[in-house]
């Protein structure tokens, strides 16, 4: 699974026990993400990108840190809404005071007020034919075109705009083994 972020979108407010909260991961931005070969990486997620399984209805988690056994809220518990435009896809989700008294929501909670935890960063798999790759001069751009988002994190230090990815192979292949169908061995592929 990959995972890529933007910084500063995390709004949290508490009324009778229970915390909300409200994110926006925007489209349509380029960001570095690191060079690797004496090139630059770039990548972008592209409008809509995530609106299949958004618009199906299928669970979608909001973790902390990536983390499965860090559950704060998901689409099938009621508790995590998603809102796609062309312009942001909006992460709106509810901590009820139960939930409030687990340990790890806890952290979170506390770690957020200390200005720890401000980034978003959704985690997703490409999917077939769902992403281009194009090299710009001395820089090569990773546009995500369709993807199946699986869980939204809230983190500590996030892809985007300035974190690093390291789960991906920065190597664009040919075009004519994409017009041929031929894929690239799977350690030329980004994952």
């Amino acid at each position: 699974m990959l995972w890529g972020a933007h910084s500063g979108g995390l709004e949290l407010r508490t009324e009778g026990g229970e915390t909300r909260l409200r994110a926006i991961f925007p489209y349509g931005r380029e960001t570095v993400l690191g060079e690797g070969l004496g090139r630059e990486r770039r990548e972008m997620v592209a409008a809509r990108a995530f609106a299949d399984r958004i618009e199906r209805g299928e669970d979608v988690h909001f973790l902390s840190g990536h983390d499965f056994n860090k559950p704060l809220a998901s689409r099938s518990a009621g508790t995590l809404t998603l809102t796609e435009t062309d312009e942001a896809l909006t992460v709106e989700a509810r901590i009820g005071a139960d939930m409030g008294q687990v340990s790890y929501v806890r952290d979170f909670l506390s770690a957020h007020a200390a200005g720890l935890v401000r980034g978003l960063s959704p985690g997703f798999r490409v999917r077939p034919g769902g992403e281009t790759v194009e090299e710009r001069g001395n820089a090569i751009l990773r546009t995500i075109r369709a993807a199946d988002l699986i869980e939204i994190s809230a983190v500590t230090k996030p892809a985007y705009p300035q974190a690093q990815i390291e789960a991906r192979n920065w190597q664009p292949y040919d075009e004519g083994a994409q017009r041929s169908g031929r894929r690239p061995a799977a350690a030329l592929r980004w994952r």
